[in-house]
Protein backbone atom coordinates (compact mmCIF):
# COMPACT_ATOMS: atom_id res chain seq x y z
CA UNK A 1 0.00 0.00 0.00
CA UNK A 2 1.37 3.29 -0.89
CA UNK A 3 2.02 5.79 1.84
CA UNK A 4 3.52 8.88 2.07
CA UNK A 5 4.58 9.93 5.95
CA UNK A 6 6.19 13.78 6.82
CA UNK A 7 8.23 14.48 9.48
CA UNK A 8 10.48 17.61 11.06
CA UNK A 9 7.59 20.44 11.22
CA UNK A 10 7.80 22.13 14.42
CA UNK A 11 7.43 25.55 16.05
CA UNK A 12 9.71 28.33 14.99
CA UNK A 13 11.09 31.93 14.72
CA UNK A 14 10.13 34.17 11.99
CA UNK A 15 13.44 34.41 10.27
CA UNK A 16 14.42 30.79 11.47
CA UNK A 17 14.20 27.35 9.52
CA UNK A 18 13.14 23.62 9.16
CA UNK A 19 14.02 20.74 7.00
CA UNK A 20 10.24 18.80 6.31
CA UNK A 21 11.19 14.96 5.09
CA UNK A 22 8.83 12.72 3.54
CA UNK A 23 9.59 8.87 3.41
CA UNK A 24 7.55 6.76 0.43
CA UNK A 25 6.86 3.72 0.61
CA UNK A 26 4.65 0.74 -0.73
CA UNK A 27 4.73 2.35 -4.64
CA UNK A 28 7.35 3.05 -7.25
CA UNK A 29 7.80 6.43 -6.14
CA UNK A 30 11.60 7.09 -7.59
CA UNK A 31 9.07 7.37 -10.96
CA UNK A 32 7.19 10.03 -9.76
CA UNK A 33 7.29 13.72 -9.06
CA UNK A 34 7.33 14.46 -5.46
CA UNK A 35 5.89 17.68 -3.87
CA UNK A 36 4.45 19.85 -0.92
CA UNK A 37 1.17 21.49 -0.64
CA UNK A 38 0.09 23.58 2.33
CA UNK A 39 -3.00 24.45 4.42
CA UNK A 40 -3.31 27.62 6.48
CA UNK A 41 -6.53 27.96 8.73
CA UNK A 42 -9.49 29.29 7.08
CA UNK A 43 -7.59 28.86 3.79
CA UNK A 44 -7.53 26.57 1.54
CA UNK A 45 -4.57 23.84 0.40
CA UNK A 46 -2.10 25.55 -1.81
CA UNK A 47 0.79 24.04 -3.56
CA UNK A 48 4.13 25.19 -2.42
CA UNK A 49 6.73 23.18 -5.01
CA UNK A 50 7.42 19.99 -6.78
CA UNK A 51 10.62 17.75 -8.46
CA UNK A 52 10.39 15.89 -11.24
CA UNK A 53 11.36 11.78 -10.41
CA UNK A 54 15.34 12.46 -11.55
CA UNK A 55 15.38 15.70 -9.42
CA UNK A 56 16.52 18.02 -13.01
CA UNK A 57 13.36 19.77 -12.57
CA UNK A 58 11.30 22.09 -10.25
CA UNK A 59 8.47 24.17 -9.51
CA UNK A 60 7.73 26.77 -6.43
CA UNK A 61 5.18 28.83 -5.71
CA UNK A 62 5.91 32.51 -6.34
CA UNK A 63 5.52 33.06 -2.60
CA UNK A 64 8.18 30.66 -1.58
CA UNK A 65 10.89 30.69 -4.19
CA UNK A 66 14.08 31.68 -2.67
CA UNK A 67 13.71 30.71 0.73
CA UNK A 68 12.51 27.12 0.05
CA UNK A 69 14.29 24.17 -1.66
CA UNK A 70 13.16 20.89 -2.26
CA UNK A 71 15.42 17.94 -3.05
CA UNK A 72 15.12 14.46 -3.43
CA UNK A 73 17.01 10.77 -2.41
CA UNK A 74 15.36 7.83 -4.69
CA UNK A 75 17.27 5.48 -3.10
CA UNK A 76 15.93 6.37 0.07
CA UNK A 77 12.54 6.81 -1.33
CA UNK A 78 12.65 10.39 0.49
CA UNK A 79 11.81 14.11 -0.31
CA UNK A 80 12.62 16.78 1.51
CA UNK A 81 11.70 20.86 1.79
CA UNK A 82 14.42 23.16 3.31
CA UNK A 83 12.46 25.93 4.20
CA UNK A 84 14.68 29.35 5.54
CA UNK A 85 13.87 32.54 6.64
CA UNK A 86 10.53 31.75 7.81
CA UNK A 87 7.21 33.77 8.02
CA UNK A 88 4.81 33.81 10.22
CA UNK A 89 2.07 33.48 6.95
CA UNK A 90 4.24 29.91 6.09
CA UNK A 91 2.23 28.90 9.24
CA UNK A 92 0.16 25.55 7.92
CA UNK A 93 -0.06 21.73 7.97
CA UNK A 94 2.33 20.51 4.94
CA UNK A 95 1.41 17.78 2.57
CA UNK A 96 3.76 15.57 0.90
CA UNK A 97 2.08 14.44 -2.29
CA UNK A 98 3.24 12.18 -5.62
CA UNK A 99 2.42 12.93 -8.71
CA UNK A 100 2.46 11.68 -12.65
CA UNK A 101 4.49 14.64 -13.62
CA UNK A 102 5.27 18.17 -13.19
CA UNK A 103 2.27 19.10 -15.19
CA UNK A 104 0.32 17.31 -12.56
CA UNK A 105 1.61 18.12 -9.40
CA UNK A 106 -1.53 20.52 -8.74
CA UNK A 107 -3.31 17.32 -9.19
CA UNK A 108 -1.63 14.92 -6.75
CA UNK A 109 -2.11 10.74 -6.98
CA UNK A 110 -1.33 10.27 -3.84
CA UNK A 111 -1.22 12.81 0.07
CA UNK A 112 0.21 12.41 2.97
CA UNK A 113 -1.13 13.38 6.58
CA UNK A 114 0.41 16.05 7.06
CA UNK A 115 2.79 18.14 9.76
CA UNK A 116 2.66 20.94 10.96
CA UNK A 117 4.97 24.57 10.63
CA UNK A 118 3.97 27.05 12.84
CA UNK A 119 6.16 30.29 12.86
CA UNK A 120 5.59 32.44 15.46
CA UNK A 121 6.56 36.42 14.54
Amino acid sequence: QEQLVESGGGLVQAGGSLRLSCDASGGKFSTYTMGWFRQAPGKEREFVAAISWAGSSTNYADSVKGRFTISRHNAKNTVYLQMNNLKPEDTAVYYCIAAKSLLTATAPSYWGQGTQVTVSS
